[in-house]
C-alpha cells in the first residue's frame, strides 16, 4: 500500500515542497524513515503512532517505510508529523487517496491527535502560495499568521481527527478568514516617550534624521547623560511599517519562533538589545539548527548595542558585512542560508573606562594608554559605517528642573513618516525604502550638490581625511535632512548638518 502527500519544509527563510511518501508491506513490524532527516522527526514515529490510535484509528503492523523528498535536502523538527499521519492513514484507506493529495499538511502532533503550534509557517505559505500549492492544513495556533496571505485556502485545526472528517465529508470547514494590514505604534507604556527626556536637542534632531533615513547612529558620551534613555525613546519615532517590510520581519520572527501569536504578523518595528555577552551565533545567526541572528530579528528595525566596546571586538566586526549589504549569510557544512539583516545599528558608548574623558564638568582618572586600549576596541572600517555620531552630553539642573513641556515622540514622528513616505515615492522603481539603502548610482542621480555644497564637501573630505564610504554616508545623510525639510534640493546648509555627524570620531579615535 502506497500513498503520497505534500508537506512543506524550509530552508532558511524560503519553503519548498516535500513530497511524503509511505509505503505499508507485510514483514516484520518496523517504522523507518529515510530522506536525510533530524532526530526530531525520527522521533516523530513514536507521535504519530500514539496519535493515530487515540485519534480512533488503527494503526498498521506491518512494515512501513517513510520518505521525504527530495532526499538530499536536510528535513528538520515536528513540522512533517501531520503529513505522516495523514500518508499512513492514506495507504490504509482510512481516509479518502485522492482527495488528501490535494492538499498539504504541515503540523506537530501530539500523543492525543491534537496540533500543536510550528514555527515557520510563514514563510511556507508565501512559498506555498509560488508553488501553486493552494490548499494548505495547518495547526489551529498558527491561524493569525495564515490570515494575512490572500490566494490560498488555508484550514487552522485543532486535531488529526478533524482534517479526517473533512477529507471524508462528514464535515464542513471554512478556511481562514482574510485580515487587513494596519500598522499602529503599540505601545505597553508610556514611559519611551521624547516628552521625558529634558534637554538634548541636538541628539534629538539626529535622532530624528537617524530614524526618517534609516540611518546607523554613535552616542558617544559619559555615564548618566541619558544615551540609553534617547536609545529607548528611538523606537517611538520611526516609521510605520509598510505591508511588505511587515511580511520581510515576520517571516524571520516566525522561523525564530518569537512570532506574536496574537497579532500573527509584526506591526511595529523591531528594536533589539542584545546583552554584551551575545555570541557570534546568537548575533547573526546559525548553529546547528540554523536559526536567524539578533542582526535578522532586528531587520527593518533598530538593533541596539548599549556600551558597544564592552562587546568582544570579534563579534562587532561580524557587523561590516551586513551593515553594508543588508543580509548576512551563514555557510557551514552541508548548509548555507541568507537571512536579511537591513537594520538601523543604534550604539552608544563612554569615550574611555572611568566614561569621563573630555568632559567638562568632570575629571579623567584613565591614563592615555587605558584611553587608547578601550578606543581601539573598535576599528576604523567599523565606524567608518556609521553614518552619524553625536556627542551625548549630560543636561544641567535647570534643564532637568524645567517644568515646560518637551516635544512629544507622536510630533517628531509624524514628521519621520512623512519624510520616509518621500523616500518610499522617490525609490519606488528600485525596490529599497529608504536614503540609507542608496547605492552609489542612486546617489548620483538624487543627491546632486550646486556648487557651493560642493565646495563645501571637499573642504570637509580634505579636512577629516573622510574615505569615499563617508562621502557617501555624508551625501545620504543630507538627503534625509533635505526631505525632512521638504525640500527638492541638498542646500549647503543640509551638506553642512551631515558634516558635522562625521567629526567626532575624529576627537575620540587617535
Amino acid at each position: 500500500m502506497l500513498s503520497i502527500v505534500n508537506s512543506f519544509g524550509l530552508n532558511g527563510l524560503e519553503g519548498y515542497i516535500v513530497k511524503v511518501e509511505v509505503d505499508i508491506s507485510v514483514g516484520m513490524p518496523c517504522y523507518e524513515t529515510v530522506g536525510l532527516v533530524d532526530t526530531a522527526v525520527k522521533e516523530g514515529k513514536e507521535r504519530i503512532r500514539a496519535g493515530i490510535k487515540n485519534s480512533g484509528y488503527k494503526y498498521p503492523i506491518g512494515r512501513i517505510t517513510i520518505n521525504l523528498a527530495p532526499a538530499d535536502t536536510k528535513k528538520e523538527g515536528s513540522i512533517y508529523d501531520v503529513a505522516v499521519a495523514l500518508g499512513i492513514l492514506s495507504a490504509m484507506e482510512e481516509v479518502d487517496k485522492s482527495n488528501a493529495q490535494q492538499f498539504a499538511y504541515l503540523g506537530e502532533l501530539s500523543l492525543v491527535g491534537k496540533l500543536r503550534k510550528i514555527n515557520g509557517v510563514l514563510p511556507i505559505l508565501i512559498a506555498a502560495k509560488e508553488l501553486k500549492i493552494n490548499k494548505i492544513f495547518i495547526p489551529k495556533d498558527n491561524e493569525d499568521e495564515a490570515s494575512y496571505i490572500e490566494g490560498l485556502e488555508v484550514y487552522a485545526v485543532d486535531s488529526l481527527n478533524e482534517i479526517v472528517d473533512f477529507l471524508n465529508h462528514k464535515i464542513l470547514l471554512f478556511p481562514v478568514v482574510n485580515k487587513k494590514y494596519s500598522s499602529c505604534l503599540k505601545s505597553t507604556d508610556n514611559v519611551n516617550d521624547f516628552k521625558f527626556v529634558k534637554g538634548q536637542a541636538k541628539a534629538k534632531r539626529a535622532l530624528e534624521i537617524a530614524a526618517a533615513g534609516g540611518h546607523n547612529v554613535m552616542m558617544i558620551g559619559p555615564p548618566g547623560a541619558g544615551k540609553t534613555m534617547l536609545a529607548r525613546c528611538f523606537s517611538s519615532i520611526l516609521p510605520d511599517l509598510t505591508f511588505k517590510e511587515a511580511l520581510e520581519c515576520s517571516k524571520i520572527h516566525s522561523v525564530a519562533g518569537v512570532l506574536d501569536s496574537h497579532d500573527g504578523i509584526i506591526v511595529n518595528r523591531p528594536f533589539r538589545s542584545p546583552h554584551h555577552t551575545a555570541t557570534v551565533v546568537a548575533l547573526i545567526g546559525g548553529g546547528t539548527n540554523s536559526k536567524p541572528g539578533e542582526i535578522s530579528l532586528a531587520h527593518n528595525g533598530v538593533l541596539f548595542l548599549d556600551e558597544l566596546p564592552e562587546y568582544p571586538r570579534h563579534t562587532v566586526e561580524t557587523l561590516r558585512q551586513p551593515l553594508e549589504d543588508g543580509v548576512i549569510t551563514i555557510s557551514r557544512n552541508k548548509l548555507s542560508v541568507e537571512y536579511p539583516a537591513n537594520f538601523t545599528l543604534l550604539a552608544s558608548m563612554n569615550p574611555c573606562p572611568c566614561g569621563y574623558y573630555g568632559s567638562l564638568n568632570h575629571v579623567c582618572r584613565c591614563s592615555q594608554s587605558q584611553i587608547l586600549k578601550y578606543l581601539n576596541k573598535l576599528s576604523g572600517p567599523l565606524l567608518d559605517r556609521i553614518d552619524i555620531h553625536m556627542e551625548v552630553e549630560g543636561v544641567s539642573y535647570d534643564e532637568l528642573s524645567n517644568n515646560g513641556d518637551e516635544e512629544p515622540s507622536s510630533e517628531i514622528r509624524k514628521r519621520v513618516n512623512v519624510a520616509r513616505n518621500i523616500q518610499l515615492k522617490r525609490y519606488e522603481e528600485y525596490n529599497i525604502c529608504s536614503n540609507s539603502q542608496m547605492s552609489p548610482s542612486l546617489i548620483k542621480k538624487f543627491c546632486s550638490l550646486d556648487d557651493d555644497s560642493e565646495s563645501l564637501l571637499k573642504e570637509a573630505f580634505e579636512t577629516l581625511n573622510l574615505s569615499a564610504r563617508g562621502h557617501n554616508r555624508i551625501l545620504k545623510v543630507s538627503r534625509t535632512i533635505a526631505d525632512l525639510e521638504n525640500s527638492e534640493n541638498i542646500e549647503m546648509e543640509h551638506i553642512a548638518e551631515a558634516i558635522g555627524y562625521r567629526s567626532l570620531d575624529k576627537k575620540y579615535i587617535m
